[in-house]
């Protein structure tokens, strides 16, 4: 989300003309970065220059005085401003630039002191880019406006590269919302403040004004068509599309339709869960290391997208979900050899560009020719998998499937023109010319003939030169301030400066001296208007171009979404077959049956180290819906919870899981509290985060939720913590009456299942050997005796001396003896009184009895006099 910095507005009363104008388009924005254009730069002034030479690194000069000041200054070239654009907003600054408006040559017109006309003609925020080289092409740029009203909150949402537009009610859970989201700016009226969101006046959230500047956009007499919108939606709705607006500055900005969603449509998960889950980011808040990251096999950028977007929302209605699975499974159940359907598919759409933000650029009059040219190759690209899909469909083929090449028009004209008028691969701007393909224009093609022809004729004319004048080293060049031009040495330009030789004398350098002649005049000219018309010829061709690519800006938008939602289908195939995933069973009861499940994303990276990983079941039904799962720290138990989790949300995102079968009730609110971690920024210790998670649980949990719950009430006194993870158990059960996997170290919770019917133990089973703890990562029933932190602290490397100490506070704890008196130590065992020097562990007699007897040399009496020796010795404090 971004956070906005404001700058200090110029000063009121500039010094020169120049400074006038720059302090007017300053006032246009006071809380925005001006790049002011001079010539081949984008130059900053004042409070601005110091801000972006801060932020870009760059150094900060000076330019004239006001008030008897230096006035600061830094610039950025034109031609590489993206990548300095792009590090401005990503610091959260606000940029608007100001370009020159007409040519300097009009602007002397006026005078000699004349300021060329200069305009703000866009602001770039975070959630307004559109450029290619500003946006991560495998990820949503959402711009998002909240407004809270008395009868609850309205957010609309739009990413204007690619024209989507969503709206929706919420009665509570906006910061659920959000962290859905994540957009990357958040728009708020000034009185309802947020951390890191743009406040905005509160008459921009206008409803009445909202509805009325909406219908006029989609040219409509009523919004009904699109959603019975409530006021807090059309307030939320009209600041964002005025929002965009502004930002824009008067260039059209594309948008579909609003689109409602409804919250009960989606799982709900709030933003601590999707954290603890790495859903989209892993904790590091980076896309490797995700959920997403371990299973996106798309091929196209906008096919990334749509997945983040499924896995983000899994769905709650069961015939949305099977719709997705059943096109996962067409694909799947495809051979996948390089002749099959599937893999035809996904060869198809490698060669589709990002139609969607081509269009995007398109619409707002920044694109390029090879925007043009992108909408070009994703029609062909489209048409091709069309007629594929339809030929391998003929069959039999899930409905999903015949909606979404439904959605893939006729656009064989629209192609035809492109494909005609555009060259292969056309240059990224119109000015340097050579967009429009040889044969489409037989004037153009004159135009250009000429202009080849006459600087053939130059280098003929400079061959003449050279043999009238003697000079063989004369040359004719050409560079951006004079044209065309004679060059010759200084030491050799007297027979030109002569009277009457024909060569007109125009600069003077170190070394060489420049001319010109009436007949290289007359050649330049004929060139200069050759290519000037053939530049004009050219751009009027991409202008009608673009006119007919906006003209079909609709259905080509739906196209794009018809073949991105086939790219997740077809990876998602890939990855089940691949990964011998399996499809799964959705109901409308509350279980969870999963057989042999596995972790994606852990599986994925220890299938890429070579290593295999321990698949377990997981069975929450009547009888055993909450299970109590105990064992040693790195035995697993944190995988074990959060697999089964990220299956739920595989399985309704339409995904097959990994699993050998799973049957799952529909989710309607998924919850995780897996690890600790603090918020110190706003005063919160990490016990205090837990709780406040905790809370959250237990006040939104439903019976058709799934909560997962690790080591809940460790934060705080042993007491305490086992008091508070008892109740919530007990909450979990009797109170929510949820499907819940509750891990804990609290042992004293297994008496608990005498009492909870559906209260059943786990445990993570491990194994002793040779003195050494092995972790065998299996889920196995009952309880496990014990969390094994010794032995974990040892394979952590903890001194022997501290473990024995350890070993000897846990054994007078555990025998009773140590009860803890406030302002001492155990009783009859001050701490730390033990001799620390020693580096070898307590003496254990039971194991040293063991390692002295020769079984094989004893007779069956001795052997059962061992055993009570044994016992004896075991029952020893």
């Amino acid at each position: 989300m971004a956070v906005l910095v404001t700058s200090s507005p110029a000063p009121v009363q500039p010094a020169t003309p120049m400074m006038a104008q720059y302090a007017a388009l300053k006032a246009e924005v006071p809380d925005a970065l001006l790049l002011y254009r001079m010539g081949d730069f984008y130059e900053l002034f004042f409070e601005d220059a110091a801000r972006a030479a801060a932020t870009l690194d760059i150094a900060l000069t000076h330019r004239g005085a006001h008030q008897g000041q230096p006035i600061p200054m830094c610039g950025v070239p034109v031609h590489a401003h993206e990548s300095y654009l792009a590090r401005l907003v990503k610091a959260g600054h606000r940029v608007a630039i100001a370009e020159q408006t007409e040519d300097p040559a009009e602007a002397k017109k006026r005078g000699g002191k004349a300021v060329v006309a200069r305009a703000i003609v866009r602001v770039v925020t975070p959630g307004t880019l559109t450029e290619e080289s500003l946006l991560q092409g495998r990820s949503a740029n959402w711009c998002a406006a909240l407004f809270c009203g008395p009868e609850g909150s309205g957010l609309a949402w739009a990413d204007v590269s690619t024209g989507m537009f969503h709206v929706e009610h919420l009665t509570d859970a906006v910061d659920d919302a959000l962290a859905r989201l994540a957009p990357a700016e958040l728009l708020v009226p000034a009185e309802q403040p947020r951390e890191g969101a743009t406040p905005l006046p509160r008459a921009r959230f206008d409803s009445r004004a909202a509805e009325a500047a909406l219908c006029r956009r989609f040219g409509v007499a009523t919004l009904d068509g699109f959603g019975a919108f409530g006021r807090a939606e059309l307030s939320a709705m009209g600041a964002l599309v005025a929002h965009l607006e502004d930002a824009a500055r008067g260039a059209p900005v594309r948008l579909d339709p609003p689109r409602q969603v409804a919250s009960a449509d989606a799982m709900a998960m709030d933003a601590a869960t999707r954290a603890s889950l790495e859903i989209t980011r892993s904790a590091a808040g980076t896309r490797e290391g995700s959920l997403l990251a371990a299973i996106d096999l798309t091929v196209t950028g906008a096919g990334a997208r749509l997945l983040a977007d499924d896995l983000s929302s899994p769905l709650t209605g069961l015939g949305r979900i099977e719709a997705r699975l059943g096109l996962v499974a067409w694909f799947a159940g495809d051979p996948g050899a390089p002749g099959g359907v599937r893999a035809a598919t996904r060869e198809a759409l490698k060669a589709a560009p990002d139609m969607a933000r081509a269009l995007g650029r398109i619409a707002a009059a920044r694109g390029s020719p090879r925007d043009l040219a992108a909408v070009r190759d994703g029609l062909a690209a489209a048409a091709a998998l069309k007629a594929v899909l339809r030929q391998a469909s003929e069959g039999g083929a899930p409905a999903l499937l015949h909606a979404t090449l439904a959605d893939i028009a006729d656009f064989g004209t629209l192609h035809a023109a492109l494909a005609a008028a555009l060259v292969q691969n056309p240059p990224p701007g119109v000015a340097e010319g050579g967009v429009i393909a040889s044969g489409f224009d037989l004037a153009l093609d004159e135009l250009r003939l000429l202009a080849h022809d006459t600087r053939r004729a130059i280098a003929q004319l400079e061959g003449v030169l050279r043999t009238r004048t003697g000079i063989a080293t004369l040359k004719v060049r050409h560079n951006g301030v004079i044209g065309y031009h004679v060059e010759v040495a200084a030491r050799a330009a007297d027979a030109l400066m002569a009277a009457g030789s024909g060569f007109h004398h125009r600069q003077t350098l170190a070394g060489v001296m420049r001319f010109d002649t009436d007949e290289l005049r007359g050649l330049a000219s004929r060139i200069a208007q050759a290519q000037a018309h053939a530049l004009a010829a050219e751009a009027a061709h991409v202008e009608t171009l673009r006119e007919a690519v906006l003209d079909e800006a609709d259905a080509l938008s739906r196209a794009a979404r018809a073949l991105a939602r086939l790219d997740v289908g077809s990876a998602l195939g890939e990855l089940a077959v691949t990964r011998h995933w399996r499809r799964p069973v959705l109901v409308d009861e509350p279980c969870l049956h999963i057989t042999q499940g596995r972790h994606p994303v852990v599986e994925a990276a220890r299938l890429a180290a070579g290593e295999s990983f321990v698949p377990n079941d997981c069975v929450l039904g009547d009888g055993s819906r909450v299970w109590l799962l105990t064992g040693p720290n790195m035995g697993g138990k944190s995988t074990f919870l959060r697999q089964n989790a990220l299956i739920a949300v595989l399985a309704q995102a339409g995904s097959f899981v990994p699993a050998t079968a799973a049957t799952l009730g529909i989710v309607d609110r998924l919850f995780s509290r897996v690890g600790a971690s603090d918020n110190l920024a706003q005063g919160r210790s990490t016990f205090m985060v837990e709780m406040v998670e905790t809370a959250a649980i237990l006040r939104g949990a439903t019976a058709k939720s799934l909560v997962i719950l690790d080591e809940v009430g460790r934060g705080t006194s042993t007491f305490d913590g086992l008091a508070l993870a008892w109740a919530i158990l007990e909450s979990l059960h009797d109170v929510q009456r949820c499907r819940a996997l509750f891990a804990s170290h609290y042992h004293e919770l297994t008496g608990l299942a005498a009492r909870l019917d559906a209260l059943a133990l786990r445990t993570m089973r491990v194994r002793e050997w040779r003195g050494e703890l092995v972790f065998l990562h299996e889920v196995g029933e009952g309880a496990a005796p014990g969390s094994y932190g010794l032995a974990v602290a040892r394979l952590a490397g903890v001194p022997d001396a501290v473990l024995a100490r350890a070993g000897e506070v846990l054994a007078r704890l555990e025998s009773g003896r140590g009860a803890v008196v406030p302002g001492a130590g155990l009783d009859g065992l001050p701490l730390f009184s033990a001799a620390m020097a020693s580096s070898r562990p307590t003496s254990d007699p039971l194991r040293e009895r063991l390692a002295d007897c020769q079984p094989d040399s004893l007779s069956p009496r001795a052997a059962l006099e061992l055993v009570y020796e044994l016992k004896q010795l075991s029952a020893a404090p």
